[in-house]
């Protein structure tokens, strides 16, 4: 008897784990894991990317990350250089840096509240 209900509580054991596995395999599939295949995931997208990942770019984080970010949504990458207030220096940060963006269309995950300009990380 010992031996049956051991058996039968390793079998669930290994039925609910089967259940837990199939849940977090399909909660990955989301919107932003779809848009990492795309080229979201190689180089800076100016409407989806927060302003720590403008930090790899001499002069841009976080005073012209912030920028970009408050003047998003952009149709091609080149409409960037066409934010009004910018100094001649950071035109010419823009334009030597063009081909490390990227525009995508927004997605809400991305761009609700405040998060692009304060990702909480500390």
């Amino acid at each position: 008897m010992k031996t049956i209900v051991r058996l039968f509580a390793i079998l669930m054991v290994l039925i609910s784990s089967v259940g837990f596995v199939g849940s977090a395999v399909a909660a990955t599939a989301n919107a932003v894991d779809a848009k990492l295949t795309t080229e979201f995931g190689q180089k800076i997208d100016l409407n989806n990317d927060d302003i720590r990942d403008f930090r790899e770019l001499r002069g841009f984080y976080p005073n012209l990350a912030a920028k970009i970010i408050n003047n998003s949504p952009y149709d091609k990458v080149e409409d960037v250089l066409e934010i009004s207030g910018l100094s001649e220096r950071q035109k010419n940060r823009l334009q030597a840096n063009l081909d490390k963006f990227v525009v995508t269309p927004p997605i809400p995950e991305l761009n609700e509240g405040g998060d692009r300009l304060n990702p909480g990380l500390y």
